[in-house]
């Protein structure tokens, strides 16, 4: 798979995660149930001591993160290659605990806290992917990745 696809890939996840983490930023700040199917408890995950951090709802911080990947993605740098990559991996950790937090704290799942989970997860391999393939000078850094 060449860099212009995966960046392609990574652009669609980015918007993809943009609308869940903005679902549930704007469900959070109106103070309303989001619409939870599947089964899931929304409402008792997103009221949990788990749904901020330090003050901020990881809703916002979601919302956040895929913003600036998607923006590192239309930055031909190699630093944005690096934090774009960062930012996923970031990412997927804290889904990765916050899924823990859901199962094992919680004793409840958010259908759309999972979702988003599963694109940060993908987005943490389209962009370790995109970071280790980028093509290198003879001093190994990334001339020009596009």
């Amino acid at each position: 798979m060449t860099d212009r696809r995966l960046r392609q890939v990574a652009i669609v996840l980015a918007l993809i995660g943009l609308g869940v983490a903005g679902y549930l930023t704007y469900v959070h700040y109106e103070g309303i149930e989001s619409v939870c199917g599947l089964g899931g408890d929304c409402e008792k995950v997103q009221t949990s001591e788990w749904a901020d951090l330090a003050g901020v709802p990881v809703a916002l911080l979601g919302l956040i993160g895929y913003a600036t990947i998607l923006a590192t993605l239309f930055v031909e740098r190699e630093e944005a290659l690096i934090a774009g990559a960062l930012v996923a991996l970031v990412g997927f950790g804290f889904s990765a605990y916050l899924t823990y937090r859901e199962l094992f704290s919680i004793d409840a799942i958010c259908p759309w806290c999972v979702a988003s989970a599963v694109i940060m997860t993908l987005l943490a391999i389209v962009m370790t992917v995109r970071l280790l393939r980028a093509p290198t000078d003879d001093r190994g850094v990334v001339p020009y990745v596009g």
